[in-house]
């Protein structure tokens, strides 16, 4: 058994052999007219008899000329890649700054300090509502407004966007809540001169009524006057001082 499966592999090995290394010329001409047009079809009498046509025409059509075109034609694609390469790279270079711009908030160092102590003023009036008269109802809707700036300022945070434009974002919040934060301090102003007129209204003041003692005073002028301007005449009337006194 064992010199069978060495005669075996044997046989195999010299098989290989001579299909790898079995030259065949014929076959070795026709590529070579087909790549590069040298050389001869082999044997003549058989491409003449049955390929004529292709025996005439195989040096000339041979595959170097369309790979001489086929590099000309690809020649400029050449320069569009290297022209797209370009592009693509100073885009990248341009994307990695904005990038780098975008993971850091300078905007909020500049503009947060205003823009959180402008917030802590608006808590602050915020809670004065119900001191200065106004309802619960009052304080919940302006503290809506409130939580509104926090998202806000929130999602501006969280965004991306280059710095410019964050700090737009900022300016517009901080002059949203300054505007804001002036309405509440004209209506807080308004409920605490609500509050001083009600008192005013509600205080009471006891006037004394001293109109019996002025008439009777007048009264009493009247006929002082009217006795005096008389004299002893007690039949006749008499016009003094455009007083008429009737006896």
């Amino acid at each position: 058994m064992t010199f069978l499966l060495g005669l075996i592999v044997t046989i195999q090995v010299k098989a290989q052999s001579y299909v790898t290394y079995n030259h065949d010329e014929a076959k070795m001409n026709q590529i070579t007219v087909q790549e590069i047009g040298a050389g001869c079809l082999t044997p003549d009498l058989y491409y003449w008899a049955f390929h004529n046509s292709y025996r005439n025409s195989a040096a000339s059509k041979n595959k170097l000329t369309y790979r001489a075109l086929a590099g000309v034609s690809a020649y400029p694609q050449v320069e569009d890649a290297d022209s797209i390469e370009a592009a693509l790279t100073k885009r990248a270079e341009i994307e990695a700054l904005n990038i780098a711009d975008r993971q850091i908030d300078i905007a909020w160092l500049a503009e947060g300090s205003k823009i959180t102590d402008k917030l802590n003023a608006f808590q602050t009036n915020i809670n004065r509502i119900v001191g200065a008269g106004g309802s619960i109802h009052d304080k919940d809707r302006w503290n809506d407004y409130y939580h509104i700036f926090q998202c806000a300022i929130k999602a501006t945070q969280d965004a991306y966007m280059p710095n410019a434009q964050r700090k737009k974002e900022y300016l517009a919040i901080y002059a949203d809540i300054t505007k804001q934060n002036e309405t509440l301090i004209a209506y807080l102003v308004q409920l605490n001169k609500k509050a001083k007129t009600a008192d005013l209204l509600s205080a009471t003041y006891n006037k004394p009524d001293h109109r019996a003692a002025i008439a009777t005073a007048a009264h009493n002028r009247w006929r002082d006057a009217g006795w005096g301007n008389n004299g002893g005449n007690s039949n006749s009337g008499s016009n003094t001082n455009g007083i008429i006194i009737q006896e």
